[in-house]
């Protein structure tokens, strides 16, 4: 495992032709995120980034970079200037985004040199909120009215969406010759399908109970109701789900947007296989009654990387506390910003979970391959490529987060 401190374009420059076999990064949103000057240099949109990365990446290998919902356009284009062929684009939904929104009532009344009647407070841990924090950790918010007609026509209006998903640019080296040919030549050209099944309990897979209740011709025939023919599907039922481009944190706001449902094999409209019919919901009926499919959230079907609370910062028991959101010396922080962020030795503001980036490096690395990060920041695609078995490489421009990402790295090496 290795982390290189500098500029990834001038140490990708000194490494071979052809010699990752995976990239997993992710580069800044340029968005200027927390007053962090990295965040606006414009490097994510920097073409000549991405073509060193497809220099040293082995034909046919595969590309995930995270991008800002804002942002996504830029960077994908700069991806596919450079040679790369888009693949995909894989959505990470989750529950913990706060709305950096400017209350325009509030912004009125400020203009305006009036003072808003506070009608009442309450307290909250939710140290993202703008209010008070006190010794104890906790804040209180003031609830205010409108004082102007100005404010009180703008009154509930605001400026931005809370943030829920972040985009992922799926991408590929050119194949040399076919997908066949380029597997068999040079170990990447797939993705990683049985590797990254999501799993599904006896109750709940329907594959499984496919398995018991249909015939494999029944099964051939229809291909799951696409009307394919001579497709062998077994083996397939009991394997888990097939991995979809959309991933969740498995967090209560997330699971609220999905329906409870039956089965999941058939959503509306599809076509299904003789002697079934669709009767609404999410599952099929099959000779006049329900098959048992098992029940539950629809979010079962898709793959779930929750976030462990120690995550971020196993393996720095010897680091300094430091705000999150500000670096060391004061050289980042803002003055006309509130610095209520929690204090912890990993205090990079935008870490990755573990378990979300283990599945990513798995889903396009070969074993024992090497997964290179142009971006390591803290070290999480490094962290994770190493419990997953893997080789890596990581360069990161600041000396203080490549310390964070190396005992970071060293530690999950440790726990191998």
């Amino acid at each position: 495992m290795t982390v290189l401190v500098g500029d990834c374009r001038e140490i990708m420059r000194t490494m071979a032709d052809n010699s990752v076999d995976a990239i997993v990064t992710d580069p800044p949103y340029e968005l200027g995120f927390m007053g962090k000057s990295w965040d606006s240099t414009g490097v994510a949109y920097d073409v000549t980034v991405w073509q060193e990365c497809l220099r040293v990446l082995k034909p046919g290998g595969h590309l995930l970079a995270f991008g800002g919902s804002r942002t996504y356009h830029r960077l994908a284009v700069a991806i596919e200037d450079a040679g790369f062929q888009i693949r995909d684009q894989i959505m990470w939904v989750y529950g913990s985004g706060f709305p950096k929104s400017l209350n325009i009532s509030k912004a009125i009344d400020k203009a305006a040199g009036v003072e808003r009647e506070i009608v009442s407070t309450y307290e909250t841990h939710d140290i993202r909120n703008a209010g008070l924090m006190d010794r104890k950790g906790s804040m209180t918010v003031e609830v205010t009215t409108p004082a102007t007609a100005e404010a009180k026509q703008w009154d509930g209006w605001g400026t931005a969406l809370k943030p829920a998903h972040e985009p992922i640019v799926l991408a590929r080296k050119p194949l040399d010759g076919t997908v066949a040919n380029n597997v068999l030549t040079h170990g990447v050209g797939g993705i990683n399908i049985d590797g990254c099944r999501v799993e599904a309990s006896d109750q709940n897979d329907l594959q499984k109970n496919w398995d018991r209740t249909q015939s494999k011709a029944a099964q051939t025939s229809v291909a799951m109701g696409a009307g394919l023919k001579d497709i062998d599907l077994s083996g397939y039922k009991t394997a888990g789900r097939f991995p979809a481009n959309f991933i969740h944190d498995g967090s209560d706001e997330v699971l609220e947007l999905f329906p409870d449902s039956k089965g999941g094999a058939f959503p509306k409209k599809s076509n299904i296989p003789t002697g079934r019919h669709y009767e609404g919901g999410w599952g099929a009926v099959n000779n006049g009654s329900r098959t048992e499919m098992g029940e539950g959230s629809a979010a079962r079907f898709f793959y779930c990387a929750k976030a462990s609370k120690k995550d971020r910062n196993e393996g720095l028991d010897d680091f300094p506390m430091i705000k999150g959101g500000s670096m060391s010396g004061g050289a980042e922080t803002r003055p006309d910003r509130p610095t209520n962020h929690p204090i912890r030795a990993n205090h990079h503001p935008t870490v990755k979970p573990t378990e979300l980036m283990r599945y990513l490096c798995r889903l396009i690395t070969p074993p024992n391959g090497t997964v290179l990060d142009p971006f390591t920041g803290s070290g999480s695609t490094g962290k994770a490529a190493t419990l997953e078995g893997f080789n890596f490489i990581g360069i990161e421009q600041s000396a203080e987060y490549a310390e964070i990402a190396k005992a970071r790295i060293n530690h999950a090496k440790e726990k191998q």
